[in-house]
């Protein structure tokens, strides 16, 4: 075999050591197509080049990437490192579209790899740093990296969440994928004890601890639509259909994600549904978009759209 093959094969393992926390020897010659004896041959080259690679023998035993002494050769020293990590805790919260979720997974290999005194910079390098963002709900990094590695591993969580009656309850959670609104993080995640889809607001979870419990994921629904219905549906008393003369795309830069969701329609309309606990405050944000609208349900918004409108005519009576 020539080099250039045998350097393609390293780079694969090292790949999947870093796809999943753990591999058995039979697992990886099945993956690479090679023998038990090749992958360890190749774990040894990773092993000689700096990256450390743990073995475990018995049952369920295997190999598995670690944090080693020193950073591994990914080209960058110690302060090429810690400056890629900075940046990519600050794009894991930023506002292009996929950087967040990419800088958050590339965050969670160089944080799996670095030794913990260059952990220790990087988190004084964001501690002493503000940027002048949008108005939002500021998460910790490290509440960041524990949720997309327990995503990735398919390790279950645990962590403190408020109630309804406004105590805290433990809650053990097997993660699917965050999601950014812009100015919040949502998890989705199967709620274990009650054996459903659940969403939860990262600012609301405490002592967040990943677990050595690994579950088979399970087949979910879109993370991205399930949040969105989650948080701009679910909570409030009364869900509202209204149907707007103006283009879906239009409506949606007036309304975020986490307010309201928009429909397609007939050429020319489309159809907002948005929660809220009173009616008047639905009225008047439906009104303040400026478009002709129809509401579809509930009736009760028609009443409080009447409401609205005699106001509106008092107001702007003369004397």
């Amino acid at each position: 075999m020539t080099v250039e093959a045998t350097t393609e094969r390293v780079l694969r393992l090292l790949a999947l050591l870093q796809r999943r926390p753990s591999w058995t020897a039979a697992e990886l010659a099945g993956e690479l197509g090679v023998t038990d004896r090749s992958v360890r041959r190749d774990v040894e080259r990773l092993r000689a080049l700096g990256y450390p690679v743990h073995a475990t023998a018995g049952v369920g035993g295997g190999y598995q990437l670690g944090a080693g002494t020193r950073l591994p050769p990914l080209l960058l020293d110690d302060e090429e490192a810690i400056a890629t990590a900075v940046s990519l805790r600050l794009a894991s919260g930023g506002t292009v579209a996929g950087a967040g979720e990419a800088a958050l997974r590339a965050l969670a290999k160089l944080d799996q790899v670095m030794p913990p005194r260059l952990r220790a910079e990087v988190r004084a390098v964001h501690g002493a740093t503000d940027t002048l963002v949008g108005p939002g709900i500021e998460i910790d990094a490290e509440l960041l990296v524990t949720l997309a590695r327990a995503c990735r591993d398919a390790v279950r969580v645990r962590f403190g969440y408020p109630d309804r009656e406004g105590g805290e309850r433990e809650r053990t959670v097997e993660p699917v994928r965050m999601v950014a609104t812009g100015r919040r993080w949502y998890l989705m995640a199967w709620d274990v004890d009650r054996d459903d889809w659940r969403t939860f607001r990262l600012d609301r979870m405490r002592d967040v601890v990943a677990t050595t419990w690994h579950f088979r994921p399970r087949e979910h629904p879109d993370a991205a639509a399930y949040v969105q219905r989650s948080v701009a549906e679910a909570p409030y008393r009364h869900l509202a259909r209204v149907r707007l003369h103006a283009p879906p795309d239009r409506v949606r830069r007036l309304v975020p994600p986490q307010v309201g969701r928009v429909e397609d329609d007939r050429a020319g309309w489309c159809v907002l549904i948005v929660g809220g606990d009173d009616l008047d405050w639905l009225a008047m944000h439906v009104a303040r978009l400026g478009y002709e609208a129809e509401v579809l349900e509930p009736p009760e918004l028609r009443e409080a759209a009447a409401r609205l409108a005699r106001r509106l005519t008092a107001m702007a009576a003369p004397g």
